[in-house]
């Protein structure tokens, strides 16, 4: 079984990729953690935000979670555009109502769309 003393296995894609890493803290309060990350297990997951995401071009999207505090990993072929690719999925089926639901859970302005909460993170070290 997969879990973080065990590690997690990783897709291996066909094409070349490259990787965005992000962050944002959810309000640090049990209830509202237990909540948010019931919100995506997968009997739980709207297909409308999933299909939104591998539509614009996402290979994989991974949230790992320590305490309150997030951390997205998200996989793309090489020549995704980030800023481009967001713009599309803001405007996607059932999005906005998504962005709103999970907005309870997530420090962040409200009406925030998920560009504005989570933060691209800097990769300040990889192993040669």
């Amino acid at each position: 079984m997969e879990n973080k003393k065990t590690g997690y296995a990783q897709k291996n894609f066909s094409i070349p990729t490259k990787r965005y890493c992000q962050m944002l803290d959810l309000y640090d309060d049990p209830e509202l953690i237990k909540g948010y990350m019931s919100a995506h297990a997968p009997e739980n997951a709207w297909p409308e935000i999933s299909a939104g995401i591998k539509a614009v071009g996402i290979l994989e999207m991974e949230l790992y979670i320590v305490n309150n505090h997030l951390f997205m990993i998200v996989d793309t072929p090489l020549d995704f555009d980030w800023d481009k690719a967001f713009g599309k999925l803001a405007t996607m089926e059932r999005q906005e109502e998504w962005e709103e639901y999970v907005s309870k859970f997530q420090i962040a302005k409200p009406g925030s769309a998920s560009a504005e909460k989570w933060t691209l993170m800097d990769r300040m070290f990889k192993l040669l």
